[in-house]
């Protein structure tokens, strides 16, 4: 029987993508931006849906196995001046509060390595114990799994059994080689941009003329990269 799960936070669907690929079902996804939802619906039009988390719990979200999601990391960023929990748009309070309500066997969360610098990092693991014997976390690179960039990102994961995927040892530390990502590449990328873009100005500036193109941009910025996904969810699967 496959392992359903909940994305809160859902963005334009890494998370989703990985896990589905890893076997699991998705039964809802919460996810408050506009171009993100439209993503969400192309590719998941059959499951649940909700915007605001903060109106979301057990009485409009159905019991799943697995909860994922990444919280917006703005508090924690430098531009947004590093408030934490003091910023209003600090919603870890909320995703705790969802899996604290939902109680999935396996609760996966992501979020920008600098949270390992704050000290409500100490507070969300201690919560995490409060109601799971496990609580596992480590910082995992994208390029690990084949990106051309580092990609690192912190993975935190509670449940009553070990996954066994994260133990903070840095294994993920797979190395590029030297000079894999050079000047070869940046030309190709500014190749690809000018063959498909539309000249505009005298600088020689470009205008792709692609539609929504900020808003991709941001959705695959904040995205989960779905083939680290794919493999916590491989071993989650795995495990239960």
């Amino acid at each position: 029987m496959s392992l359903t799960f909940g994305s809160l936070f859902a963005g334009i669907g890494g998370f989703d993508l990985g896990f589905e690929r890893a076997g699991m079902v998705c039964k809802w996804q919460v996810e408050i931006d506009d171009y993100a939802n439209r993503v969400l619906a192309k590719h998941w039009p059959n499951v649940h849906r909700e915007r605001d988390i903060r109106e979301c719990g057990r009485h409009n979200l159905e019991s799943v196995r697995v909860v994922c999601g990444g919280p917006p990391c703005q508090p924690i960023s430098i531009a947004g001046d590093g408030a934490a929990s003091a910023d209003e748009r600090w919603l870890w309070g909320e995703y705790l509060r969802i899996i604290c309500e939902i109680r999935p066997e396996v609760a996966v969360m992501e979020n920008p390595p600098a949270l390992l610098d704050y000290e409500e990092f100490n507070g969300i693991l201690a919560t995490l114990a409060t109601h799971w014997s496990c609580v596992e976390w480590d910082c995992v690179p994208a390029e690990a799994f084949g990106a051309h960039f580092a990609g690192d990102r912190l993975f935190i994961i509670a449940s009553n059994t070990s996954t066994g995927c994260l133990r903070r040892q840095g294994c993920w530390s797979l190395e590029m080689e030297a000079n894999q990502w050079g000047r070869d590449e940046f030309e190709r990328l500014v190749r690809v941009e000018t063959e498909h873009g539309v000249p505009a100005g005298s600088l020689g500036r470009i205008s792709d003329g692609l539609p929504n193109r900020t808003h991709k941009l941001r959705g695959l910025g904040n995205a989960v990269v779905p083939q680290v996904a794919e493999w916590i969810g491989q071993q989650i699967v795995r495990a239960f």
